[in-house]
């Protein structure tokens, strides 16, 4: 059968200065891969953009020593490969996929564009976690979860290298439609007028008025964005933290102007998001009022802990993509990640890194990014005859 409902024909999560739709349309398998293409286009471009303007020297002399800028590199072929993939995938249902739009970026140096790498990853990660809930189509359900698993990969490699745990919590934080459209309009500056409106709505903006990674019991401010309707009744808005579990609710404490000071919970760590909303049972999109906003929120003892140092490197033998450093409990030991069940904890600083013996990926079993592309796309195509 052809699917003929594409409601999500518009730019990568939503134009920057557009008006948003306030009342939600149906969305359709379709319309959820055209929510994904927008999310891989804005990724792909991220790294050939990072990749074109930060050579491997550049790379080199901030620290990060090869392997990882080969591996950077695969995982830039991985994003384009899904583009690829989702346009394909659209293409033979009959549908309409999103064109890339103009993006804006904000690093300046390798290390900004490592941190902002791995935050998008991290939205990624969620932006699909929270959309596999409305996939009706199994086959769809199985394609976004094989790119999800991917997207995860790429986030706890990034996280290591920026001596972030690779694995902050038990659960990942799923994130819906709209706030995952919030999150990324402001990297978004044009797109074109065919790829239409989008299906959502963007909240306010909620940001964090300092960065770094904060830790459970902490005070944090936050700062909302225009359109915050600071003449509300405050006494009604608390702080939620986004979890697969439920909203973790926390008081809020207003300063004036849209400035507030939240205390991070405890049972939240690593790239966590919390929104303002009104009440304290429950969080939808006619609740919030304003967010997400993104916090790192460092992991508590006992967790696997990131960072790599020049003398603490785990080689990641019969690796199937990349290459990836991690701490040995030794200081003199390099030790093999096969046959390995857990991982020491510790953290290194990313700017002290050697090179790993591991080899680095091509293509697995001989099969190239387009060789796998087209094997997926018959067994999807042969779904839609």
């Amino acid at each position: 059968m052809k699917l003929t409902s594409v409601a999500l024909t518009g730019a990568a999560l939503g134009l920057a200065h557009a008006t948003p739709v306030t009342k939600r349309q149906a969305i359709s398998d379709a319309d959820i891969l055209n929510y994904a293409l927008t999310l891989e286009h804005l990724e792909a471009n991220f790294y050939a953009e990072g990749l074109k303007n930060y050579t491997h020297q550049d790379f080199i002399s901030a620290g990060y020593m090869d392997p990882f800028y080969a591996n950077l590199q695969t995982i830039a072929s991985d994003e384009q490969t899904h583009v690829q993939f989702l346009t394909s995938a659209l293409t033979a249902a009959g549908a309409n996929p999103v064109a890339a739009c103009n993006y804006s970026f904000t690093s300046t140096d390798v290390k900004s564009f490592l941190a902002l790498g791995s935050v998008l990853e991290g939205v990624g990660v969620s932006a699909y976690l929270g959309a596999a809930a409305s996939i009706m189509n199994g086959t769809y359900l199985t394609a976004a979860a094989s790119i999800l698993t991917v997207e995860a990969r790429h986030s706890a490699y990034l996280r290591s290298y920026l001596g972030e745990s690779p694995v902050p919590q038990p659960f990942d934080d799923p994130l819906n439609f709209d706030e995952v459209y919030t999150v990324a309009s402001p990297f978004i500056a044009s797109c074109p007028s065919s790829n239409g409106k989008l299906p959502v709505k963007a909240f306010p903006s909620l940001t964090p008025t300092s960065s770094g990674s904060v830790m459970s019991g902490a005070k944090v401010q936050l700062m909302t964005g225009s359109g915050f309707n600071s003449s509300m009744d405050m006494s009604d808005i608390f702080a939620a933290f986004i979890t697969v579990t439920g909203p973790v609710f926390t008081p809020l404490m207003s300063s004036g102007g849209g400035m507030f000071t939240v205390t991070v919970p405890s049972g939240v760590a690593g790239q966590s998001y919390v929104v303002l909303t009104m009440g304290n049972t429950t969080v939808t999109d006619d609740t919030i009022v304003a967010g997400p906003a993104i916090l790192e929120v460092g992991a508590m003892m006992g967790g696997i802990t990131g960072g790599c140092s020049k003398s603490k490197t785990w080689s990641m033998s019969g690796s199937s993509s990349m290459s990836m450093m991690m701490p040995t409990a030794s200081p003199s030991m390099s030790m093999s990640m096969s046959g390995s069940s857990t991982m020491p904890s510790g953290s290194m600083s990313s700017s002290s890194m050697m090179p790993s013996k591991s080899p680095v990926f091509n293509s697995a079993s001989g099969i190239s990014p387009s060789g796998a592309i087209s094997v997926l796309m018959a067994a999807v195509a042969a779904f839609f005859m």
